[in-house]
């Protein structure tokens, strides 16, 4: 989906609040119809399922909004080179931020309000996927925490966040909200003030994957990922009373750490770019494999950033090695770096006699 920002006046923002409520309650409606129908139809959701995502429909002012479907080209409009506007029943014409041209061939669009209270329209269209250069070049890609994506060319790129200023006043804001009483303007307020801040990180990622992704597709023939299971990797640690998890903080941490590099954003806006031309192997020993002679030792990686092979004593960022391992398509498994006889831990001095 295309997405722009719609700047509504206050009475066309009193008339889309009332479309979301009108569309709440259809939904609550539906719910209450299939509690009552024949369990077990074929291709409907489940009443538990329905029943989690009507919890989220009613929290009021979050991803609340509403689809207008067969668009005509008469209700979408160009005003000038940065504004466009769309009709919505009932609010009339609704301008919004050109930022882009809107997709022929729509045949709807969704307005969506946030948590931080802004409009969005979104025109649903399948964009056409980018061509590949035709250099045969293929591209490695490891995720991580301190570096979102390295490539193995050697680039590494990080997804921008907050500034420190901003980390400040959302660590105040934090506390004031603790500290507020449930129910009060002043929560109210700092609940808003903090929606922002998140709803300003999470523009960045996005708009940091949609550009990252593009260069990648326009630059290489084939793109390679590990397959990582992100949802598994992010479950909470918190565990039960009865058999609590351990290093929660810690895990709590690296999850907001690896949600915050945008894995899967990434990835996923390759696959739809780059269509046909993403493939994932396994991930296992790819950061403990040297990339130069094959050896696999966990010594090899002496700390987040570093990895210095102890067999050729080749050196360079982790991450780029790594990298490179999965553009090589090596699936290293616990035999060995070839994955048939299991590594041997060879002195430096004895392969560089050998290289001579």
């Amino acid at each position: 989906m295309s997405r722009y920002r719609l700047l509504p006046t206050p009475a066309q923002e009193a008339v889309l609040r009332g479309h979301c409520a009108h569309a709440r309650y259809v939904w609550n409606l539906a719910v209450e119809q299939h509690a009552h129908s024949r369990p077990g139809r074929a291709g409907a959701p489940s009443y538990l399922e329905q029943c989690r995502q009507l919890t989220q429909a009613r929290e009021a002012g979050r991803n609340e909004g509403f689809r207008i479907v067969a668009v005509k080209p008469t209700q979408v409009r160009r005003l000038s080179r940065k504004t466009g506007e769309a009709w919505v029943p009932k609010a009339g014409w609704v301008r919004f931020r050109l930022s882009r041209p809107v997709p022929p061939g729509a045949k709807s669009y969704q307005v969506t309000r946030d948590r931080a209270g802004r409009w969005h329209v979104a025109f649903a269209a399948i964009p056409d996927p980018i061509p590949a250069p035709g250099n045969g070049q293929t591209v490695g890609i490891d995720r991580g925490v301190a570096v979102s994506a390295a490539l193995s060319t050697g680039e590494l790129l990080h997804v921008p966040g907050l500034t420190a200023r901003e980390q400040m006043s959302l660590r105040r804001l934090e506390r004031k909200l603790a500290r507020a009483k449930r129910g009060s303007n002043r929560r109210s307020r700092a609940r808003r003030a903090i929606a922002r801040l998140k709803a300003r990180e999470t523009d960045r990622r996005k708009d940091w994957a949609e550009k990252a992704s593009t260069g990648i597709a326009r630059r290489f023939d084939l793109i390679m990922f590990e397959d990582l299971h992100i949802k598994n990797m992010t479950r909470s640690a918190k565990g039960t009373q009865q058999n609590p998890g351990r290093n929660v903080g810690q895990k709590a941490g690296l999850n907001r750490g690896i949600l915050r590099s945008g894995w899967g954003l990434l990835m996923r806006r390759l696959e739809q770019k780059a269509s046909g031309r993403v493939e994932k192997i396994n991930p296992a020993f790819t950061s403990q494999r040297c990339s130069a002679c094959g050896q696999v030792d966990p010594k090899s990686r002496e700390s987040q950033a570093v990895f210095r092979c102890t067999a050729c004593g080749y050196a360079c960022h982790a991450d780029v090695n790594a990298a490179k391992n999965i553009a090589a398509g090596h699936a290293v498994t616990a035999r060995g770096g070839d994955g048939n006889t299991r590594p041997v831990n060879r002195e430096p001095h004895l392969v560089l006699q050998s290289a001579q």
